[in-house]
């Protein structure tokens, strides 16, 4: 199938899978006679795939790593749950930022009169900068 079908059958668009070929995520497709990209339904489940993998916000690393255990039948699992268990720890740890900056926001919002006096404790913070990036 040629790369407009590929994309409609995977969900992905044709502009993503060739740059996941360019970055070496998903295997070049074989070539056409006319030097199209012919694409089989191999290509369109690994497509899948890295789809499924990066909505659950995989990196392109993990995601690669994932998709070469994938394809070999004699992996350990244990390789895939390690994997998935430092994402894990990732995402909690990004929750937890995420939660200390609303939380902060917030404060400085609810401090902030949002009237037409030009002082502001938001941009008073934000031009402090507490390092604390």
């Amino acid at each position: 199938m040629n790369i407009g079908a590929a994309a409609l059958a995977s969900g992905v668009t044709a502009k993503s899978i060739r740059h996941y070929e360019s970055i070496g995520l998903l295997r070049p497709a074989e070539r056409r006679a006319n030097a199209y990209r012919d694409y089989c339904e191999r290509d369109v489940h690994e497509l899948r795939f890295i789809k499924r993998a990066r909505r659950l916000g995989f990196s392109t690393g993990e995601i690669g790593a994932l998709l070469a255990l994938w394809r070999d039948r004699a992996r350990p699992s244990r390789e895939v749950r390690r994997i998935a268990e430092r994402h894990v720890a990732e995402l909690e740890a990004r929750i937890t930022e995420m939660q200390a900056m609303a939380k902060t926001l917030g404060a400085l919002g609810d401090a902030c009169c949002g009237d037409d006096r030009p002082d502001c404790p938001i941009l008073d913070d934000l031009a402090r900068g507490s390092g604390e990036d």
